[in-house]
């Protein structure tokens, strides 16, 4: 797990997660407020390339790839 700050100062968890058909995201997660969680699609084709994927990111990695999320519906699995 890493933790971000946005441009306006909300910290977030980043986490890997999975959907149902086996595509890797990168998952943010808000630690506080009302905000829905976020993600984005990454890469990778396993657990373990997802994790390293999000952990050899520096900050502005992790700022772009929350940039490009989107919130996450969840409803979904």
């Amino acid at each position: 797990m890493r933790v971000m700050v946005d441009s306006e100062g909300a910290r977030w968890d980043v986490i890997v997660g999975r959907e149902s058909w086996g595509s890797f995201f990168a998952i943010f997660v808000p630690r506080r407020g009302a905000a829905p969680p976020r993600q984005t699609l990454l890469q990778a084709e396993s657990n373990e390339t997802a994790t390293r994927e999000l952990e050899a990111l520096d900050d502005d990695g992790l700022i772009r790839l929350f940039n490009a999320s989107q919130p996450k519906d969840i409803g979904e699995s």
